[in-house]
């Protein structure tokens, strides 16, 4: 199965084309630019040496290539690759397994950390790997606004999921020490909350890593639509809650809904903010809209 066949774009399971995102609002939030702009500014971006672009001699002739010119455009036309390679993880998404080939014993073998003691988890230890539902949200990273407005969304849903016997479970990049942060300040339930330091579980999901994915799609205009919601999401929001190490903040998040081991819901966010639709995820795993 292709990559666009597993993810459904809050959907189905089949390929999707994307659609045209409209243009950005003249809206400003000054709590969301401050964040992202400090967090942007703290990733150190490694000096890159271009290669000289060859001189023409009396042997060149039309059609041959010219050394250098080619990795020269490259760099110039796309700033998300020396944070790429000084983050050590691809721009894009790595190729993601199919709903066929145990994507959910895949990461059933992924070790995460509960907010609540610092201690490793599996996956799989987290909810019955034979018929338990579950809704496992893997948020950006702890110090993401926009990730603080979709923990405050899930975290008045959850009386919901626990009554149509659904597990919570939403991850985010970074310690422990900086989830209880966003546990503390939100509020969020500590039992529900839980840290992907290595961010092991984005990249087995295939989900999207990179400058231009975090700052720059056209996606991430869907945020101005919550403004509300954002802004009593972050009245408490502190900029400590962010990895220390910022080249996380460069991570995407998505969405996955489980029954037992088999995936039935899958959604990758495009960019900031662009979060799977509620109601979408309500009526896989509740099959009721929601209020």
């Amino acid at each position: 199965m292709q990559r666009n066949d597993f993810y459904s774009n809050g959907q189905s399971l089949a390929s999707v084309s994307p659609s045209p995102s409209p243009a950005a609002p003249r809206l400003g939030f000054r709590h969301v630019h401050a964040a992202m702009a400090a967090a942007a500014a703290s990733i150190s971006l490694p000096r890159v040496s271009l290669p000289p672009a060859a001189r023409p001699t009396a042997g060149f002739r039309r059609g041959l290539p010219i050394p250098g010119r080619r990795g020269y455009l490259r760099l110039r036309g796309s700033p998300a690759a020396p944070v790429a390679a000084a983050a050590g993880s691809p721009s894009v998404p790595s190729p993601s397994p199919g709903t066929g080939s145990g994507i959910g014993d895949a990461l059933g073998g992924v070790a995460i950390y509960s907010a609540a003691t610092g201690e490793p988890v599996l996956f799989r230890d987290l909810w019955d790997q034979n018929e338990g539902m579950a809704v496992v949200a893997l948020l950006r990273h702890f110090g993401c606004p926009c990730c603080w407005e979709l923990a405050s969304v899930l975290r008045d849903t959850k009386e919901r999921f626990d009554s149509a016997g659904v597990k919570l479970i939403a991850v985010g990049v970074g310690t422990p020490d900086k989830a209880r942060i966003l546990a503390e300040r939100l509020p969020f339930p500590l039992d529900s909350l839980y840290s992907d330091p290595g961010r092991k579980a984005y990249d087995l999901l295939g989900l999207y890593f990179g400058i231009g994915r975090t700052f720059f799609n056209p996606a991430s205009v869907k945020v101005f639509s919550r403004f509300d919601s954002l802004k009593e999401a972050v009245k408490n929001y502190t900029i400590e809650a962010t990895p220390d190490d910022r080249a996380s903040v460069l991570q995407q998040g998505g969405m996955f809904v489980f029954r037992g081991k088999e995936l039935i819901y899958a959604r990758k966010d495009e960019g900031t903010g662009d979060h799977a639709p509620l109601d979408d995820v309500l009526n896989i795993c509740c099959k009721t809209p929601a209020a």
